[in-house]
């Protein structure tokens, strides 16, 4: 598939082909994947779609190519406000203009009041039909006619019109893995953030930031400012050329995880401008879109450990991740391992990472990394009961629970930990077990913004004070 758009594939269509102005019946694909909800109707139009696209049908092309556009998560296009017509027919209906102006959007060439003025002006010369039903849904990422790139990719998978899938390497839990303990290995902290993918446009010097589902960030525009500029030179740096495109994959901080999280989901007026993007991998875009490079993880570091100084002295607010290599097949690397994972712990962070240096990168959840996290045991007091609800009506919801913890004043609420009988038992005895001390496990103890503290998914683990098998 030849394109004007920068699409990954490769084929025998043009697009910017003068065949597709005046394809009129775009509109008419969407209207019948709205005359009904039934998944199997939905699938039988794209395959009805498939096959005429296949017979050379401009309008079935230009129909799932729209779709491409619409669902490639790698495609955004930064307009919310897209304005309808009303009453317009009879009008050129120029396709491949259209797309042009997609490409713009995507790349950024044209942004601010150039891009609404643009997509004003397009508006006028397509059917209110196409512009309303087509046109502006693929501006707004969304056909609105209860199809996913699922639905699409389940027709037309292994053809050219196929959504790339967006994911990215995900970290297996290392108490799963103990056979992989073993070797050199690369320790990094765990961050408590959002894990977020920068897709770098070398030409354009354009970057969007996706979550690792392939959402697309609109509030961390302030990474995306720093990074603009310097990708070129970052480019030349990691893979010897000014214009290789790349993903930088990291972590996203801010002052906590509750207030990062409320402001990388608003969808405006967010202030997350104290945010810190940490990156710890980079593969170039191809092999991304691709799901696997062949890089080994040690090589992979080295390229980021080339624009340590650049990020450092330019960008405020990126830095490449430190971290150490250990042998664990040694003492000194174990004993490395257990102060590198506690000094980790100490200073406030989930965990560590623990990641073969001779593996590829692969869009999976892979051995190849481990997440190691910690857990801890607290004493605490319990000075409040709360009733559940739902299954739970009528016994015990949570108990309530404070105490001291290494000089630290802790108030939490325990609900996870306690077995059917154990709800109806502790609720029924609630006044005698006002008092008593129990043992809470947690993955760590955190501060909230007043300055208490209180456990990280805390779970009830057993009272002090009672004699196993002891009747209340």
């Amino acid at each position: 598939m030849t394109t004007t758009t920068g699409s990954k594939y490769e084929g025998t269509i043009d697009y910017s082909d003068a065949k597709f102005n005046g394809a009129e019946l775009s509109a008419d694909w969407i209207r019948d994947l709205e005359s009904s909800d039934s998944r199997i109707h939905k699938e039988r139009v794209i395959e009805k779609a498939l096959m005429a696209a296949k017979l050379g049908s401009s309008s079935a092309q230009a129909f799932l190519f729209n779709c491409y556009q619409a669902y490639n998560p790698f495609y955004v296009f930064g307009v919310r406000q897209v304005p309808e017509t009303t009453a317009l027919v009879d009008r050129a209906n120029p396709w491949p203009k259209f797309w042009a102006l997609l490409e713009s959007l995507r790349t950024r060439s044209v942004t601010g009041g150039r891009a609404r003025e643009a997509i004003e002006s397009l508006s006028q010369e397509f059917d209110s039909d196409n512009w309303n039903r087509v046109c502006a849904r693929v501006i707004r990422k969304d056909l609105r006619c209860g199809i996913s790139e699922k639905t699409i990719n389940k027709v037309v998978g292994r053809t050219d019109w196929a959504i790339p899938v967006f994911s990215c390497q995900l970290a297996q839990d290392s108490g799963g893995n103990p056979n992989k303990m073993t070797g050199a290995k690369r320790l990094e902290v765990k961050l408590d953030g959002v894990r977020v993918l920068a897709v770098c446009y070398a030409t354009s010097r354009t970057v969007n930031l996706f979550s690792r589902n392939g959402k697309a960030f609109e509030n961390f525009l302030h990474i995306e400012r720093q990074l603009q500029p310097h990708i070129r030179r970052m480019s030349q740096l990691m893979f010897g050329n000014d214009h290789t495109d790349f993903v930088l994959d990291g972590e996203v901080t801010g002052q906590s995880f509750q207030q990062l999280m409320r402001q990388a989901q608003r969808k405006k007026d967010a202030d997350a401008s104290d945010s810190q993007y940490f990156v710890f991998d980079v593969m170039p875009r191809e092999d991304f879109y691709r799901g696997f490079w062949n890089a080994q993880q040690h090589k992979r570091i080295a390229k980021l450990e080339k624009i340590r100084t650049l990020l450092k002295d330019q960008t405020p607010a990126v830095h490449v991740m430190p971290g150490i290599d250990v042998d664990l097949d040694t003492a000194q690397g174990q004993s490395q391992l257990q102060e590198f994972a506690q000094a980790a712990v100490r200073q406030g962070y989930e965990g560590i990472m623990i990641k073969e240096p001779g593996a590829p990168y692969e869009c999976k959840r892979s051995s190849f990394w481990l997440k190691w996290k910690p857990t801890i045991t607290v004493d605490l007091e319990i000075v409040g009961f709360e009733q559940g609800t739902g299954r739970n009506a009528n016994r015990l919801g949570a108990i309530v629970c404070e105490g001291e913890d290494d000089g630290r004043r802790i108030t939490v609420n325990v609900g996870s930990g306690f077995s059917d009988s154990d709800r109806d038992q502790y609720w029924s005895h609630r006044d005698r077990l006002l008092g008593s001390v129990v043992e809470v496990q947690a993955d760590a103890v955190t501060q909230n913004q007043d300055g208490s503290y209180s456990l990280r998914f805390p779970r009830f683990l057993r009272f002090r004070g009672f004699e196993s098998g002891e009747k209340l």
